[in-house]
């Protein structure tokens, strides 16, 4: 099976992506899935094609080129669009993907959590090109010492108003904090989930 549906679309339909190393298996992407379509989502989890190779033969492998990335994320907004209000989210190039094709889709809105705004040790080769094509909003929860966008250095992007940060304390680019923070991880994921609520729900009216 290489597609996942909870839930009952009282607000919306949520078409949620993983990240570049681990599938809609993951313990992230099963959270997420589980604590929206309690609360009046319907979740569609799916694989991209890397990602399904990967589950048939057990050979890890890097993610596709972004055209087949993108090709693939269509076609299940094709699936599933139409009825009730479309939201794309992504965990890192998930959430990368789904803004990239969000403008063209018929989607709501977009949430990201973990954007790479940079390849790792790689400040210069940033990934927001295609921000400045944006109107439909994009939010984005980024841990504060994420390495692949941390507050500092997006501090200093021209960002468009369509996309909006919110920044976890402390967290890195899976959004968990030091135990110095304070914090934990399941306290910034519930956050930052709750926030996706309050916001589709806002949408919806």
């Amino acid at each position: 099976m290489d597609l996942l549906i909870e839930g009952e679309p009282l607000f919306g339909r949520v078409i949620l992506a993983h990240g570049a190393g681990a599938g809609m298996q993951s313990d992230f992407m099963q959270m997420t899935s589980r604590y929206l379509s309690e609360r009046g989502l319907e979740v569609i989890r799916f694989e991209f094609p890397y990602m399904k190779q990967r589950r048939i033969d057990g050979k890890k492998r890097p993610p596709d080129r972004a055209d087949k990335l993108i090709s693939a994320f269509k076609d299940t907004i094709e699936q599933f669009a139409g009825d009730v209000p479309v939201y794309l989210a992504g965990k890192s190039m998930g959430g990368r993907i789904a803004t990239m094709i969000l403008q063209s889709s018929d989607a709501q809105a977009c949430f990201v959590f973990g954007y790479p705004f940079h390849p790792v040790g790689k400040l210069l080769t940033t990934r927001t090109d295609h921000f400045s094509e944006l109107s439909k909003p994009v939010y984005v929860f980024q841990g504060e010492r994420d390495p692949m966008g941390c507050k500092d250095e997006v501090a200093q992007y021209s960002l468009p108003p369509a996309v909006q940060i919110r920044w976890l304390p402390d967290g890195n680019h899976d959004l968990k904090p030091l135990k110095v923070s304070g914090f934990t991880q399941q306290e910034h994921i519930y956050s930052a989930l709750d926030e996706m609520l309050m916001l589709i729900k806002r949408h919806s009216l």
